[in-house]
């Protein structure tokens, strides 16, 4: 398959490059950025250097010559690409927020019009694989909802309220510089931000619905001194009690054959580089609060590893191609 990535100059466009390197059906054809085309791939992504050998261009939408499309680009972005590239044919992965909403929840939480809509399956593969297969376009979600939600999925429809708290990587906030990631504003300590009103919140609010949970949602996210990651711990609250066993087999059930989520002590450690996701929980004793803790790569199965994995399973490949290589520890 001829790939292209359009703005592939950020962490998620490198890493998409990256993991396609790896990809057996996967060959690379077209890497856009503004700024940068006519330089080499390799003079920003140097990690690349020796293992790919293309420049950057910047073509008209109508220009792309793909099989699948990777859109590794801002939110708004992402929606002067979209409708092109359907009506073409080219299979399209969307990593900006432009198709993961309903318009008008889109429009209140962005504060933009969205000019191209149309309803796209969001790609969380463990919650939407039927929808995600033989997609022309997937949505693919953001990185803070995708820790969270698998955080609390299989116990989601019997919580009264959900607690997210997350903590993440630099990373996270992209490639520009700014006061918040300026090194001696990050460096030893732990920044709450968006404390009630992060823009993901939405998005777990519309995962916990499909999962038949009327449960109160929040979320507070921090920013952490760290580059790659996101830890989350989901404080799960019942009405009536449940017990460990009923748990344990809630998670094992549903997560069950899932090539990607580990039932193990969530480290970061575990999973840096890597397109797994890594929970575990512990019970109060009283049986009415659960708190399950994940651990996940916000580039990776944060972005750039769960795009891939969405463009698997709507291609036919196989669905660890390209994404089955271990954590980076230490």
């Amino acid at each position: 398959m001829d790939i292209a990535i359009v703005g592939a100059s950020g962490y998620a466009g490198g890493d998409l490059i990256r993991l396609l390197l790896t990809h057996s059906q996967a060959n690379i054809v077209c890497a856009t950025s503004r700024k940068l085309a006519g330089t080499p791939v390799t003079k920003d992504h140097i990690h690349l250097k020796n293992l790919i050998d293309l420049d950057y261009t910047n073509p008209d939408v109508n220009d792309i010559d793909a099989d699948v499309a990777f859109l590794a680009v801002p939110h708004t972005a992402a929606m002067q690409y979209a409708l092109q590239l359907r009506e073409r044919g080219i299979r399209t992965v969307d990593l900006s927020a432009d198709y993961r909403l309903p318009q008008d929840i889109y429009e209140k939480t962005y504060g933009v019009k969205h000019t191209a809509y149309f309803k796209a399956p969001y790609g969380i593969p463990e919650l939407h694989r039927d929808e995600v297969r033989g997609a022309d376009f997937v949505a693919n979600p953001g990185c803070f909802p995708t820790g969270a939600t698998l955080a609390a999925a299989p116990v989601a429809d019997l919580a009264t309220t959900i607690i997210y708290d997350s903590k993440s990587g630099v990373s996270g906030a992209g490639d520009s510089v700014s006061e918040t990631t300026h090194y001696p504003n990050v460096d030893e300590n732990i920044a709450p931000y968006k404390i009630t009103a992060h823009r993901h919140l939405p998005e777990m609010k519309q995962e916990a619905a499909f999962l038949g949970s009327s449960a109160k949602i929040y979320f507070t996210p921090h920013l952490l001194p760290a580059i790659r990651g996101i830890i989350t711990t989901a404080h799960i609250l019942f009405n009536e009690p449940v017990n460990l066993e009923e748990v344990k087999k809630r998670y094992e059930t549903f997560y069950k054959d899932e090539p990607f989520i580990r039932l193990q002590t969530a480290k970061l450690g575990g999973v840096r580089g890597s397109n797994f996701c890594d929970i575990n929980f512990e019970l109060e004793a009283d049986g009415t609060r659960l708190v399950a803790v994940s651990a996940i790569d916000n580039l990776v199965k944060g972005a750039a590893g769960q795009a891939i994995q969405n463009m698997n399973i709507m291609c036919g490949f196989s669905e660890t191609d390209g994404l089955r290589m271990p954590g980076m520890f230490p």
